[in-house]
């Protein structure tokens, strides 16, 4: 069996496909975006800087497209370019339907989201005390430090959220 080689209109068409596929992922569009995937589009589809359709989901607020992809097989800790998983996107972002859906889906709670940066510290920095809360109790490593030695306690203080955290980060 022969590779066959695309015409410069069918790599354009497909090229487009894409994009239409990525920017479905970021606005929600659910059911157009399953059609894809169940057509052959690739699950783990990324875009330029390496952001996969479940972490434009993610990153979005999109749970309903997010929990669709994971359905059919979307990598939950896949790394964009700059090492980042789903779930720390979703830690910096705060939001808890899709921390629970990422977490539930088998996601690393304490992953290293790049200069050893982990969901915790991302959700310490930016005083998202119900996700902190969570995450310490499904077990993130309140210890862990970034490559500068930097905890999630430190994270909180220099940030200033450590106010909002109250009794998580102070000793």
């Amino acid at each position: 069996m022969t590779a066959q080689t695309l015409t410069t209109d069918e790599e354009k068409r497909y090229a487009e496909l894409q994009f239409m596929a990525l920017e479905m992922a970021r606005s929600g569009e659910t059911r157009e975006l399953e059609k894809m995937v169940m057509a052959g589009l690739p699950v783990n589809l990324q875009d330029n800087k390496g952001n996969s359709l479940l972490m434009l989901a993610a990153y979005h607020d999109q749970a309903e497209t997010a929990a669709m992809l994971l359905r059919h097989g979307a990598e939950v800790d896949h790394r964009n370019d700059h090492g980042q998983t789903p779930l720390g996107g979703v830690a910096f972002k705060g939001n808890m339907a899709l921390l629970t859906l990422l977490l539930t889906a088998g996601a690393n709670i304490n992953a290293d989201n790049g200069g050893g940066r982990t969901p915790l510290m991302f959700a310490a920095m930016f005083g998202h005390r119900q996700v902190v809360e969570y995450l310490l109790q499904q077990g993130a490593d309140p210890d862990a430090q970034t490559l500068l030695g930097v905890s999630a306690r430190t994270l909180a203080q220099l940030t200033g959220a450590v106010r909002s955290l109250g009794s998580f980060f102070t000793k």
